[in-house]
């Protein structure tokens, strides 16, 4: 939270004047009642003084923070930093003891009192001024790797987004030219079902997230169109209970586990049997996908049936980390994916 506050301008400019304030006013808030209405002989010549001996604390502040801390401690030039403190010690001492005798020299001049109230501030200022530059650094590089973070998972999320549609087109492809080389009467609905996915692909996922509620009537024109294919030669149970409320959900983030269990589901067709459970109620998705296989025919798939449960596995992650559970099994010829998340 502190990088979003911290890199306004306005707010670094209200911080600096405060400090400024506050340090510059110490010694009047400091001072005793009693000499509140009455000063020692010279008193505008102690705060003319003053006044300078606090121009040159900001100058030093300044100076170490955008030019001596950049270009030697940064670039690990420690020798060169200490060399070039000393002659900026000496200039500003010079600046301030000729302030000192000349708005005050009816006051003798003692160097170790001088040293004490001028020497030790300047080191303080010094030491303010550094631990400042290195926070301010520590916020920029911060803010600069959030950024790189953010582009990058951007990047990663678009391009995974973008496997989805063409792995899934494929397979609903493959579902038409069935359908045709049957000549079934099926095939007119199944274009009409078609239809509305491809609207839904073109016109919603292109958005962060959607309405849970769509995401489900994909789902479910998604089986139909599979149980059209199949016909009586799998048997599918796809129990998906009404959203209720108005959830939000990564868009196509459910459909490859249902791909999944249809590309290898459909080798066993002896016993061939999908079940599909989908509800969500207390800001909690629960969504289940199971399927019977037979694995000497599972290990003749083509290499890219694994790609969409890939995909899947890293949105969640990217996008899910600490708000999902996603456990996968595979026990007695039957593979089941649950997965549970919180939803908004």
């Amino acid at each position: 939270m502190y990088l979003n506050w911290t890199s306004k301008k306005w707010v670094t400019i209200v911080l600096h004047l405060l400090f400024w304030t506050v340090i510059f006013s110490l010694p009047s808030l400091l001072r005793p009642s009693r000499e509140s209405h009455s000063g020692p002989p010279g008193a505008p010549g102690f705060l003319y003084q003053y006044l300078i001996n606090c121009a040159t604390w900001i100058a030093l502040f300044y100076l170490n923070a955008y030019v001596l801390i950049p270009n030697f401690i940064l670039t690990g030039k420690f020798k060169k930093y200490i060399l070039f403190l000393i002659p900026v010690f000496v200039l500003l001492f010079l600046i301030n003891w000729s302030s000192f005798v000349g708005f005050i020299p009816d006051l003798p001049f003692r160097f170790n009192g001088f040293v004490f109230y001028y020497i030790f501030p300047c080191l303080f200022f010094l030491a303010c001024s550094t631990a400042w530059t290195m926070f301010r650094n520590k916020v920029l590089t911060d803010r600069h790797s959030k950024e790189k973070e953010t582009l990058n998972l951007k990047t990663e999320l678009a391009f995974l987004r973008s496997q989805v549609s063409p792995h899934f087109m494929f397979n609903v492809l493959n579902n038409m030219v069935a359908l045709a080389r049957k000549k079934s009467d099926l095939l007119e609905p199944s274009l009409i079902k078609l239809s509305s996915l491809l609207r839904y692909m073109l016109y919603e996922t292109d958005e962060e997230k959607v309405l849970l509620e769509k995401e489900v009537d994909y789902l479910k024109s998604y089986i139909d169109l599979q149980v059209q294919r199949f016909g009586n030669k799998i048997k599918v149970n796809a129990c998906l209970h009404e959203v209720n409320g108005s959830y939000l959900v990564e868009p196509m983030l459910l459909i490859p586990f249902v791909e999944n269990a249809f590309k290898h589901g459909t080798s066993a067709f002896n016993n061939g049997e999908i079940n599909i459970k989908l509800t969500a109620k207390d800001n909690l998705l629960h969504f289940k996908v199971s399927n019977a296989y037979t694995k000497n025919l599972e290990e003749i798939k083509d290499k890219t049936s694994g790609i969409g449960l890939q995909n899947v596995k890293r949105r969640l992650k990217l996008l899910y980390n600490q708000m999902h559970q996603l456990t996968i099994t595979d026990e007695n010829n039957r593979y089941t994916v649950d997965l549970q998340l919180k939803l908004h």
